[in-house]
């Protein structure tokens, strides 16, 4: 652990409870359960955060997936003078080309990044306080990549929006709920399609008993993971994408995220599943808080099933189910989708930032600017990404 002293106060200067919310100190700890208390407590205050940076999840992420990537804890909490966290950045270090790269924790599994903060000491958040954070790296970080943040949450400005900025490649996706699914299915969709949606349901019932369910106990879980991981893997090989799910450790993470209960809270994933009989046709693991569900992955069985969109008929049922439980909001995460707009017109910019803090992590920092600014000219030019997309599948086709 180590701590960066960023005023110096003294009882006569303690701040009056209006003052409460500004930095007097920064800790940098290098494990998870010296964090954890820091953690919860400011999971538990009225705070600016998104479902992906919850302790038990990151906590499983980093156990089975980060930990055997070469990434290391490196958790900033900055306390007031009462020693009371105003904020949480929930961040990895590991090395890459011979530098020390701080990032996220939670890798690709998280769609949207952000810290913890305190909602009272956002508003007090500066550009110079973040800058005085970053010094104290000095030594033990190379550069700062962080990627994949929401410009506002909750109706909030992200105070690392303050920092040296560019867009991301990749916007989210997201849609408002409504306690009323069916007037809220009205809206989104026309007759003609509810008629289409009701006539594939009908055909999806020939072939056996339809179930929508989520899954619980490690049995369930397992289930669905075992139909989960062969569906994406034949996916990812047919489009000629690297699959993510298949690094290790992946299935053990999602597994204990959706299974394992930590401090007697829930487990902070939730699996579901659509069925025809035994069979799996159609999955989706997400995670809930602050009355929004993010949607982590999802597949779909290929062959006849798919005929019939089984992946709708889970979404359909997944935001009706979202809505009696009296959620506000649904996303189904970055990166743009047909599937996505029925329930998620709603686009979400995201910003990514290169900091460097040497000498070799500026040209780091160049590099990952580049390439990401790369990746999203190709991305929002539909011609140059069609070409992409098939180029990809034609490599598939060709390898098999």
């Amino acid at each position: 652990m180590n701590v960066v002293a960023l005023r110096s106060l003294t009882p006569e200067s303690r701040p009056s409870p209006a003052t409460d919310a500004r930095i007097a100190r920064v800790e940098i700890f290098d494990n998870m359960a010296a964090a954890e208390p820091h953690w919860r407590a400011l999971e538990c205050g009225d705070r600016l955060v998104t479902p992906y940076q919850g302790f038990d999840f990151l906590n499983f992420w980093q156990r089975h997936v980060g930990a055997g990537c070469g990434i290391s804890p490196f958790v900033v909490v900055g306390f007031n003078a009462q020693s009371a966290p105003l904020f949480l950045w929930p961040l990895g270090r590991r090395t890459l080309g011979g530098l020390r790269v701080v990032e996220f924790l939670g890798g690709t599994h998280t769609n949207f990044n952000m810290a913890i903060w305190q909602r009272e000491a956002v508003s007090k958040i500066n550009a110079e306080d973040l800058r005085a954070v970053l010094k104290g790296f000095a030594g033990k970080a190379d550069i700062l990549r962080l990627t994949n943040q929401p410009l506002s949450w909750g109706g909030t400005t992200n105070p690392f929006a303050l920092l040296p900025q560019q867009r991301s490649p990749n916007f989210g996706f997201s849609g408002a709920l409504a306690p009323d699914f069916e007037a809220l299915l009205r809206a989104r969709t026309n007759a003609t399609a509810r008629k289409k949606m009701r006539k594939k349901e009908r055909m999806l019932a020939t072939y056996g008993e339809v179930r929508f369910e989520r899954a619980r106990g490690l049995h369930e879980v397992r289930r669905v993971l075992d139909a989960f991981f062969k569906q994406k893997s034949a996916r990812m090989k047919a489009l000629g994408i690297r699959d993510v799910f298949a690094a290790p450790g992946v299935r053990r993470f999602i597994e204990s995220g959706a299974t394992e209960r930590a401090s007697g809270l829930e487990p902070p994933i939730e699996l579901y599943a659509l069925s025809v009989n035994d069979i799996v046709v159609a999955t989706m693991g997400g995670i809930v808080g602050g009355g929004r569900f993010c949607a982590m992955f999802n597949s779909i069985a290929q062959g006849h099933y798919a005929v019939e969109s089984p992946g709708e008929q889970l979404i359909v049922n997944l935001v009706r189910t979202c809505c009696e439980r009296g959620l506000d909001t649904f996303d189904l995460g970055i990166g743009e989708a047909q599937y996505k707009t029925l329930f998620c017109s709603d686009t979400e910019p995201l910003f990514d930032s290169y900091l460097p803090l040497t000498a070799g992590g500026r040209v780091m920092a160049l590099a990952f600017a580049a390439g990401a600014a790369a990746k999203r000219s190709i991305k929002q030019r539909p011609l140059l990404w069609s070409v992409v997309r098939a180029t990809r599948r034609l490599r598939a086709a060709l390898s098999t």
